[in-house]
């Protein structure tokens, strides 16, 4: 191996190093089987939400993954790899690439992932995925937090009504 490949090696090592430690998730995926429609679709689905997927070397994965203190994947790196890795949103990753998988009739497959500093398995990352998304949440929130204010309006209106009465 010349030192030129060798340099090139320990900069990609060093640029994963560095997205792992800024990440908040991150899905390991086997691809194989996807036609160029459905890569496309997805890849788009992905950028849409702000999320980087890139095919990747396992080995040099796996060199990253231990330099950043992951363990767990030494297994899971077999064959073609791709990462989606995102900074913003921790279920993004997630979500997407299980939709994906249903849309291709299991045509791609979740190898494992890291979602806030915590490694998982595939049904792990099935879990995440399912968690609605922010908004969502938000939403759902403010309504459990109104539910009781709405209730406590509605029972001094009816006092107010027989007392009027």
């Amino acid at each position: 191996m010349s030192a030129e490949t060798l340099k090139l090696k320990q900069q990609t090592v060093a640029e994963y190093v560095d997205k792992f430690g800024k990440a908040k998730s991150f899905v390991l995926v086997d691809y194989r089987g996807l036609n160029v429609a459905e890569d496309t679709a997805m890849r788009s689905e992905l950028r849409k939400n702000n999320v980087e997927y890139k095919v990747i070397k396992n080995r040099l994965v796996l060199r990253a993954l231990k330099e950043s203190g992951i363990e767990g994947f030494d297994a899971l790196l077999e064959g073609p790899t791709a990462l989606a890795i995102s900074y913003d949103d921790a279920v993004a990753p997630s979500k997407i690439i299980v939709d994906s998988v249903k849309k291709t009739n299991n045509k791609i497959s979740v190898k494992g992932g890291v979602v806030e500093g915590k490694t998982l398995d595939v049904e792990g990352i099935k879990k995440v995925a399912s968690i609605p998304s922010k908004p969502v949440l938000v939403a759902q929130l403010l309504g459990m937090l109104q539910t009781p204010i709405r209730g406590l309006a509605v029972a001094l209106s009816e006092i107010a009504k027989k007392q009027e009465a």
